[in-house]
């Protein structure tokens, strides 16, 4: 969804479609998304924004934003998208589909444009989560292409039978505030009926969590910066002529990026700058790899820990994008499982009511590494009690 790729044709078909086309898959076409992944409400398209099929004056969530509203305007069976730090899971939240990422490298990269390279991930959105689970199931596996892939013996290892109560818990930051009231509400009234069904549910303490939002937001604008970096003017994609190499090479990333890309651009070469690497990107790394392990431990003793997808209904078109931070603080719950490698999935919780209008409001559910067909095998049973 950028200038910058405006002319430009693909060579060679992504791994995850080449796979689904030989299912016997019909592509439809594309769909919208904030240009280049970044985003978190699909106005940060250089076609404009998509508009979400419940209240077309509201926001579908970003930044695969077309892929879930073409699935809840019952324009497609499913919709894939990429999911860097919650791309497919708020989206879904927000049109009131299921939305589910993977284990970092369960689908292969190849064909995938790059924005955070060790965040990404190809992701479905569905009406169910059979229908995420079957796609998922048919992109999923080992590719020579994509060396981050998993091999097949990780899910025989790790695939355990179905259970039937399944041991929950919920970090102290959903009930510390900053979740709009009536999702909580919707959170806490999905949370009675896992225990009434049965599960075991426990509120714990994660003080890593506080700081997964920066650690983020160091990460992912660092790998935009090296990954955008190709797009100058010299290879592929658009090209603003000028006098001298350097000229054109600025003009045509100038013209080519639209706000938002240039922002994360410019924040990714800062954080990793001479002088300031050490203090945010070499501190962020070791920061993720405590989230890592702490979230090892809490899958040792839990089979999955559940949030709001969001902790916001979706906003209006323009209420948040002359802000960008309050937009980055919308993807609180969701960046956890991209920092980590994590599966996680949202599913439709409910719905609330905003100036008239009735709008969906997800639950998520992530899961230890490559426990993704249990975490899908809970979802299933979440969505069947509902």
């Amino acid at each position: 969804a950028s200038k910058m790729l405006e002319p430009y044709r693909a060579t060679y078909t992504a791994t995850a479609v080449e796979r689904l086309e030989q299912q016997g898959v019909v592509f439809l076409g594309s769909t919208n998304m904030d240009e280049f992944a970044m985003g978190g409400s699909t106005e940060n398209s250089a076609f404009g924004p998509t508009k979400n099929p419940h209240d077309p004056a509201r926001v579908p969530g970003g930044t695969s934003g077309g892929a879930a509203a073409s699935v809840a305007a019952q324009m497609a069976l499913v919709g894939i998208g990429s999911d860097t730090g919650g791309s497919i899971r708020q989206p879904a939240s927000f049109c009131g589909t299921v939305g589910f990422k993977g284990s970092y490298g369960s689908v292969s990269r190849y064909g995938a444009v790059a924005m955070g390279s060790s965040l990404d991930q190809i992701s479905p959105a569905a009406d169910t989560v059979a229908d995420a689970a079957l796609v998922w199931s048919v992109m999923k596996g080992n590719d020579p292409h994509d060396m981050t892939t998993l091999t097949d013996n990780v899910w025989t290892v790790s695939e355990q039978a179905d259970k039937q109560q399944y041991r929950i818990a919920i970090p102290r930051q959903v009930a510390a505030g900053g979740v709009d009231d009536q999702v909580l509400e919707i959170f806490n009234k999905k949370i009675d009926a896992l225990k009434e069904a049965g599960h075991q549910v426990e509120e714990i303490d994660v003080p890593e969590l506080d700081h997964v939002l920066s650690v983020y937001y160091i990460i992912m604008p660092a790998e935009v910066s090296s990954n955008l970096a190709r797009f100058d003017g010299m290879r592929y994609g658009s090209k603003v002529p000028a006098e001298t190499m350097w000229q054109e090479y600025k003009q045509t990333r100038s013209q080519g990026f639209g706000p938002e890309a240039k922002r994360r651009i410019m924040l990714g070469t800062y954080v990793l700058s001479a002088g300031y690497a050490d203090a945010y990107y070499e501190k962020a790394l070791a920061l993720r790899e405590q989230i890592r392990q702490k979230l090892r431990a809490i899958f040792s003793e839990y089979d999955v820990v559940a949030t709001p997808t969001s902790p916001v209904p979706p906003f209006m078109i323009g209420e948040k994008s002359k802000d960008p931070v309050s937009m980055y603080l919308a993807d609180i719950f969701t960046v956890t499982a991209n920092i980590a490698g994590l599966p996680a999935i949202s599913i439709p919780a409910g719905s609330v009511e905003v100036n008239g209008k009735s709008l969906p409001v997800g639950i998520q559910f992530m899961a230890g590494s490559a426990q993704d067909r249990q975490l899908l095998d809970f979802a299933k049973k979440v969505e069947s009690n509902s």
